[in-house]
């Protein structure tokens, strides 16, 4: 479900759980499109005949894949009325503590950590989770830092 919140209260948002968003499916064809954009094409990722018998049994996602996924999760959760700009202003403290085989289906939880004024802006600063259904560790820990302007 997505929290949303007029600009000027975003300063109200500070230890907010925004809550999970819906699944949504990796796919053999993102992973593709990620090797092809990055050049990155280990086997691993991108030869499901040989990765069954790699040591994950199955064609996993890149760790870095499975971060960008966070973009659009993080659409899910929040929505800020009267901003003319959103910027996503970095991360921290990244860590990809399970791999997401190929046709796994993942989600992101977050809560706002902290809010702080920002010449021009509020800076939110998000711990994120992406975790795999049925998983028993999440594919990606990572605290966010995002930015919006009036």
């Amino acid at each position: 479900m997505t929290t949303t919140i007029a600009y000027d209260q975003l300063a109200d948002l500070a230890g907010a759980d925004l809550g999970p968003t819906a699944y949504r499916t990796v796919t053999q064809g993102q992973v593709n499109l990620f090797a092809d954009a990055t050049d990155d094409h280990q086997w691993i990722h991108v030869d499901p005949e040989r990765a069954r018998t790699g040591p994950f049994g199955a064609p996993v996602a890149h760790g870095f894949l499975t971060l960008s996924l966070a973009v659009p999760l993080w659409t899910e959760l929040l929505e800020v009325k009267g901003v003319s700009t959103k910027v996503n202003y970095g991360l921290d403290r990244v860590r990809f503590p399970a791999p997401v085989v190929v046709g796994s289906r993942v989600r992101m939880r977050a809560t706002v950590v902290e809010v702080t004024e920002v010449r021009g802006g509020y800076q939110l600063t998000v711990d994120q989770t992406i975790e795999v259904e049925g998983g028993t560790k999440p594919a990606v820990v990572a605290r966010g830092l995002y930015r919006f302007h009036a």
